[in-house]
């Protein structure tokens, strides 16, 4: 069928992921006071954002695996994506006081102690790298897990900033240092978080997934023996990894025993691009040319494929 979920242990990592970020975004809050550094209190509200992600992430991942009943005929599988755009759509507003912020901090100009400052930021590193090999394992091509990890990404690039700009505002004494980390920082999320956005965005609204063309699709479909045309193609994503199609397909008028093999081959092709959830549906020449309202025979109908 198609489906991909992350490992069942993605759930166990992210729920420790979770408690040694709030742990550490507790600390970094008091340091960040304690050594009046603008770029370790914009770090720690990063690694708030960053364990209400892991949240939101490990919810996405128990919810995709629940299986599909009555009411949600597809499962949960948008789940993960829900959670993905919201954990994107945090980073944004983050990114956006952490801006606010940085540009009163040049007007207000304060002295910060360095050395806070660096070994704070090299146990970030430590933390939000050993997360990001973690789940980097565990994606397996998850949108939801991905926002997750680009998440924990962007704090452990951003203390490797602070450490280097605690260096630098050590041996020049420069403050501005410390609100231009933030900008920085807060333009790199910024830069991160759109990508999520918009993919999660176009699963959502049901959009043609990425690196898929339309018009190929078609082609590869016309180009199987028996068809005459394609039309009504669409193609959309259930979940991160797991796509569907639907399509009218124009063939000679002919038995059920017949047309088997051309939909054999179709979903042969279609599967070829990662799409695993079809449903086709024949369309015979005698029917398409009538000047008046056909029935489809009980053998016609008998072409139809339903999530195949």
């Amino acid at each position: 069928m198609g489906h991909h979920h992350p490992p069942r242990n993605t759930g166990w990592i992210l729920r420790i992921s979770l408690i040694a970020t709030l742990a550490f975004t507790a600390f970094e809050v008091f340091a960040g006071f304690h050594a009046h550094s603008l770029a370790l209190l914009s770090d720690a509200g990063h690694n708030f954002t960053d364990a209400l992600a892991l949240l939101l992430a490990a919810v996405g991942v128990y919810l995709q695996d629940k299986p599909a009943n009555q009411t949600k005929t597809y499962g949960y599988q948008r789940a993960g994506v829900v959670a993905a755009f919201l954990n994107a759509s945090t980073l944004i507003v983050i990114s956006l006081v952490i801006l606010w912020e940085a540009g009163t901090r040049f007007l207000h100009p304060q002295t910060v102690d360095d050395r806070t400052m660096i070994w704070v930021a090299a146990v970030a590193l430590v933390l939000n790298g050993g997360i990001v090999v973690a789940l980097h394992r565990g994606q397996k091509g998850d949108l939801n897990i991905q926002a997750a990890l680009i998440h924990m990404l962007g704090d452990a690039i951003g203390a490797v900033a602070i450490i280097l700009g605690a260096i630098a505002i050590h041996y020049t004494h420069l403050t501005y240092i410390d609100p231009l980390l933030s900008i920085l920082l807060a333009i790199f999320i910024l830069y991160t978080a759109w990508d999520i956005i918009r993919e999660s965005l176009n699963i959502l609204l049901e959009g043609l997934p990425r690196g898929l063309e339309l018009k190929r699709v078609t082609t590869a479909m016309s180009q199987v023996e028996g068809v005459l045309d394609v039309h009504d193609l669409h193609i959309w994503s259930l979940g991160s990894n797991t796509h569907a199609l639907s399509s009218h397909v124009l063939i000679e008028d002919m038995p059920p025993s017949s047309s088997e093999r051309i939909l054999k081959r179709i979903n042969q092709i279609v599967g070829g691009f990662g799409i695993h959830h079809t449903t086709i549906q024949f369309e015979h020449v005698p029917c398409v040319l009538s000047d008046t309202s056909c029935c489809i025979s009980a053998d016609a109908a008998h072409d139809h494929t339903h999530r195949h």
